[in-house]
């Protein structure tokens, strides 16, 4: 390898020494060239980390300086969680007056204030008073009745003549088999079919049949909805109330009843609210309350009640071990159905299930359900005591509202009005549904503990306890 000629450099360098002012600017040039390229390498380093750490930080502190919150923003943190505590107790304090309800008497929970056994015959007297009014309210009726009807065919003077002037004998329809009375053959004479042997006798059935078609139309248009108040549980019950040896047991009774009536109550609500803009049945989006029961005629553990598998008659009949009022439902054993919310009597709620079925415009089947299961108003017991938890000034009444109805179970069937008990009544010339619903009822312990009677309250503990050891 050649190395280089280091004295011929040095040679022609030589022409710097008598021109040193070129050679210092050469020399200048040369440093310049080396000190520039790693000069801008680094300026742009800094120029970036100058962006990424001082520029930025500026613009976040001028934004924190535009959003600064103030001094006294804990104040309006403290202020935002009182907000938040206050919405959690004003939501409990609305549970707890869910069950604030009105009493049917005052004299009996948690202890009876008269020690004459005739009390528990006043609140039976009471309950099917209620009821009555309740129809009052949403201007129900029932179809007409063997009496009605048998009036209506003998102010018939074309009947009259063709059976020679005589009164019309034999009875309309025979006793109940299931959730409404069955009409029954007349002797010698049909309301509903043609008799057969022609002649006049085919000329009376079909006026009888025209009669009594009138006649029930007529129902049909004077009240808004169908209900028998035998139909709705305990109306039979307290209709002959025998009383108990143990008056525990009678008190039992009253309980579980005034849990019924608030029940009751709400299916009637549900009917005022829909059927509001309607005077008779052929508008009415609610046609007819078939029957409402809490036992459907099942088995309960610890009752004598046959397992039947189907829904009976509402009162299930005035015995005793055969009374249809509301059970605490702690399991599946229980309740009516299984319960798709999980709902179980605790101790914080109190759970039963009812089961109740309708006639209603098939249009209106969803309307009708979502309003069932809607809130609903009531007057608060010991409103004054409540207005002070509520820091108000008690007024003479105080409200509140209750949403404790939810569906378990749905079944829809079609109305054959031929059959006997759709027969008498009419429902208008919109289709119609049997719509037949299981549902559960809450109870917010807090809210009625205090009313509770003690025989209640231990009855229930030792099942709860067997339920834990099951």
């Amino acid at each position: 390898m050649n190395l280089p000629n280091f004295k011929n450099i040095l040679e022609k360098l030589s022409v710097f020494k008598s021109n040193l002012s070129l050679l210092a600017a050469i020399i200048v040039g040369l440093v310049s060239v080396i000190l520039f390229v790693p000069t801008e390498i680094l300026s742009s380093k800094l120029k970036a980390k100058i962006a990424d750490d001082s520029i930025s930080i500026g613009k976040d502190v001028n934004d924190l300086r535009k959003s600064a919150v103030s001094r006294q923003q804990w104040k309006e943190d403290v202020k935002r969680h009182q907000d938040y505590a206050n919405d959690a107790n004003e939501i409990a304090l609305l549970a707890e007056l869910s069950t604030r309800r009105e009493l049917l008497i005052d004299e009996i929970f948690p202890k009876p204030k008269d020690t004459s056994t005739l009390i528990f015959k006043r609140f039976g007297q009471q309950y099917r008073k209620v009821l009555n009014e309740l129809m009052i309210r949403v201007n129900a009726r029932d179809c007409p009745t063997e009496a009605e009807l048998n009036r209506g065919l003998e102010s018939s003077s074309g009947v009259q003549r063709m059976r020679g002037g005589g009164p019309l004998r034999g009875p309309l329809m025979e006793p109940s088999r299931g959730p409404s009375r069955v009409p029954s053959r007349i002797p010698g004479m049909d309301p509903y079919d043609l008799y057969r042997g022609g002649g006049r006798y085919d000329m009376v059935g079909g006026l009888r049949r025209t009669i009594i078609d009138e006649i029930c139309q007529d129902r049909a248009q004077s009240c808004s909805v169908y209900v028998t108040p035998a139909d709705l549980a305990g109306y039979e019950f307290w209709a002959d109330y025998k009383l108990a040896v143990d008056p525990n047991e009678a008190i039992g009774d009253c309980w579980y009843y005034q849990l019924g009536y608030w029940v009751i109550e709400d299916i009637f609500d549900t009917i005022d609210a829909i059927n509001s803009a309607s005077n008779s049945v052929f508008t009415s989006p609610v046609k007819r309350l078939v029957s409402l029961t809490f036992t459907m005629g099942l088995k309960r553990p610890g009752t004598s009640t046959v397992f039947t598998g189907r829904r009976g008659r509402g009162s299930g009949g005035t015995k005793k071990d055969e009374a249809d009022k509301p059970n605490y439902v702690f399991s599946f054993d229980d309740g009516l159905t299984e319960s798709c919310t999980g709902r179980f009597s605790n101790d914080d709620i109190d759970v039963i299930h009812f089961n109740v079925a309708f006639v209603v415009g098939a249009k209106e089947v969803l309307p009708f359900m979502q309003q069932l299961c809607s809130a609903k108003q009531h007057i608060i017991r010991d409103f004054g005591q409540v207005a002070s938890d509520l820091g108000r000034k008690p007024r003479d009444t105080e409200y509140s509202k209750h949403n404790q109805i939810t569906i378990l179970e749905t079944k829809m069937r079609s109305v054959e009005p031929n059959v006997p008990t759709h027969r008498l009544y009419r429902y208008g010339e919109d289709s119609v549904v049997e719509l037949e619903l299981i549902c559960e009822y809450i109870f917010n312990k807090k809210g009625y503990d205090d009313i509770k009677p003690e025989p209640v309250k231990k009855t229930l503990k030792l099942k709860a306890e067997e339920k834990k050891k099951a």
